[in-house]
């Protein structure tokens, strides 16, 4: 795997490409996550592949492949086992913070760790305990048969996410009948608000100065 802990902070420069990264069985074209994928030019899936039977390693390879080859700051947008490979993910390749992912919305992740779990998520497990080191929002339901709420709530203290309640919406897929989501295209707004905040407040004054001239000549 290539490593970033040798890139200096925010070495990566210009807007955000938003990865996908579906769970088992891919996210089919009613899942907001492809609906998110048709609508936005700035969007990419990452194909995982073995689709139906996951194998945590090569997971994790792909997904820093894409990363890798993105050659621009990283946004993941994350569902059910595809938070647990970004886990995976951080906990093996230890990036330093804000290179090469600046942010995540991790969507209904799974308990790999519950007694009987289906045996193609318990591969993923013991779950990472470890911060994230990029900022993110951890998004779950009260009714989804894979998590439990309060499991939820413990796992985004452990990766220092911000945790958000999504309502009695299920697994937040296809199933729940979300459409578009609008409610998560607010959150994934907010963290490239928040993106764009920390660039600012990081660039050399001129570079800042002329960054918001054109944000402002780009305004209709």
């Amino acid at each position: 795997m290539a490593h970033y802990l040798d890139l200096p902070p925010h070495k990566l420069a210009g807007d955000p490409l938003i990865l996908i990264v579906p769970g088992i069985n891919n996210s089919n074209p009613r899942h907001w996550q492809s609906r998110w994928e048709r609508q936005r030019e700035d969007c990419a899936r990452v194909d995982l592949g073995m689709w139906d039977d996951p194998h945590r390693n090569t997971w994790v390879n792909k997904l820093n492949l894409a990363i890798s080859r993105a050659e621009r700051p990283v946004v993941l947008v994350a569902h059910s086992l595809g938070c647990l490979a970004v886990a995976w993910w951080a906990e093996y390749e230890q990036p330093s913070q804000g290179n090469p992912v600046v942010s995540a919305l991790l969507v209904a992740p799974p308990d790999v760790d519950r007694p009987g779990t289906d045996p193609r998520l318990a591969r993923f497990g013991a779950c990472p305990r470890s911060p994230l080191p990029f900022p993110s929002f951890l998004v779950a339901s009260d009714d989804d048969h894979y998590c439990q709420l309060r499991t939820a709530r413990m796992l985004a203290n452990d990766w220092g996410s911000r945790f958000v309640f999504a309502g009695t919406v299920g697994h937040i897929n296809a199933e729940s009948g979300l459409g578009d989501w609008t409610f998560g295209q607010e959150l994934l707004g907010r963290l490239l608000r928040e993106h764009r905040v920390e660039q600012d407040r990081l660039a050399p004054p001129l570079l800042r100065d002329a960054a918001r001239q054109s944000r402002l000549a780009a305004t209709p």
